[in-house]
């Protein structure tokens, strides 16, 4: 599995925001036919609640020469992943993280905002050079 080019600053930027990476890649077995990968799994202790939060994350960083062609991979792919931890883990929620940049300007099409409302796409908005999280959105 070919890793993100922003993997690693994704993966940074959810240590300093409190989480504990759990798996990198988490990987989800199907079947004997099919196993898929996330790029990451985490967990978050939820004082409060005395519980933990946990996520799988998938990261894209939208740098090829076409953001709908991405956006297409990664829908598909936060779709599937949902579907698949339903199944198996249906405690774990799953998000796709985007850089800061693309959020701004791509995310914001209203093509784009129909889309990620009709499947409730839960959101990590990143700031890949401060390797930081900007925006939860769930």
């Amino acid at each position: 599995m070919a890793r993100d080019v922003f993997h690693q600053q994704v993966k940074a930027a959810l240590i300093k925001d409190g989480w504990f990476i759990t798996h990198d890649p988490f990987t989800i077995r199907i079947s004997e036919a099919i196993k898929l990968q996330i790029d990451l799994a985490a967990e978050n202790a939820i004082a409060a609640q005395r519980n933990t939060e946990k996520i799988a994350v998938e990261i894209k960083s939208f740098i090829a020469d076409s953001d709908i062609s991405e956006f297409h991979t990664a829908l598909g792919q936060y779709l599937n992943y949902c579907q698949a931890l339903e199944l198996q883990e249906p405690e774990r929620i799953v998000y796709l993280a985007v850089p800061i940049d693309t959020y701004q300007d791509f995310f914001q099409l209203p093509f784009v905002q129909s889309v990620l409302q009709r499947y409730q796409v839960k959101l990590i908005i990143y700031e890949p050079k401060q390797e930081e999280i900007r925006q939860w959105i769930k």
